[in-house]
């Protein structure tokens, strides 16, 4: 079984991070800090599926796990992030049953979904191959994004396609489409995540969120429990910040 899967299944908190820079050393770095997982952005991330394999190679030995997110809901993108090892992908911008219904049968191999077979290094090159497909449907972790007031208003819908185990609230993108950018306390993005917790505890789906620093305890105790906390790039910028303004005598040309 999945581990990140598992945990969310018996309803335990995940904490992963976004990468968005596609170099191998990042990923090797993050993945041994401890998260329960890394999610590849090849939506906005610069990175190509070549890339995204060297850095899932480069996880290799920690249990940290692999997951893309595609560019969009096709399906050659998900057999090309579940070929090369993904344990599970996140699908951006999912407004409908139909949508998520899709998402799912390009995760599962027949008779439950549209899979193509050629899960060459998810396989260990084919090595294990009959197992790998044996087990795959069950193991691969399919989680939606929830980024829109239609994706809302067709929450029980999304929630109702077999399959679907998490969906991840993108803050940035629900509170632009909600006309209310970066208001994360104004009462119409709660009433979002409201909806989104009771939806997902009637479907028993996994509710997720993109976190920082400062929200991510009160996120993850009001009952999100696949959570990504900030991404590379933000971990860089605090990082640098932090050293930069320690620094006595010196001010910045900035």
């Amino acid at each position: 079984m999945n581990p990140v899967k598992e945990k969310l299944k018996t309803g335990k908190a995940t904490v992963g991070t976004w990468v968005n820079m596609g170099y191998p050393d990042v990923a090797e770095q993050l993945s041994m800090f401890g998260f329960d997982w890394l999610t590849f952005d090849m939506e906005h991330g610069l990175m190509t599926v070549p890339d995204v394999q060297r850095m899932m190679q480069a996880m290799s030995g920690t249990k940290c796990m692999p997951l893309v997110r595609v560019p969009t809901n096709d399906p050659v993108y998900f057999k090309w992030a579940l070929d090369i090892g993904a344990s599970g992908v996140v699908v951006p911008y999912i407004n409908t049953k139909e949508e998520a219904s899709r998402a799912v049968q390009a995760c599962k191999y027949p008779p439950q979904g549209i899979r193509g077979c050629g899960p060459r290094r998810a396989s260990r090159y084919y090595a294990e191959v009959t197992d790998y497909v044996k087990r795959s449907n069950d193991d691969v972790l399919v989680v939606v994004m929830i980024e829109s007031q239609m994706a809302l208003d067709n929450l029980d819908e999304i929630l109702s396609i077999p399959g679907v185990d998490a969906v991840f609230v993108g803050p940035d993108d629900l509170s632009l489409n909600l006309g209310i950018f970066q208001q994360r306390n104004h009462p119409k993005f709660e009433a979002a995540l409201t909806r989104v917790l009771e939806a997902c505890k009637r479907h028993a789906v996994a509710p997720g969120m993109h976190c920082n620093e400062n929200n991510i305890n009160d996120i993850i105790s009001r009952g999100f429990k696949f959570c990504a906390l900030n991404d590379d790039d933000t971990f860089l910028t605090i990082g640098a910040k932090s050293c930069l303004q320690n620094i006595k005598g010196w001010k910045s040309s900035d």
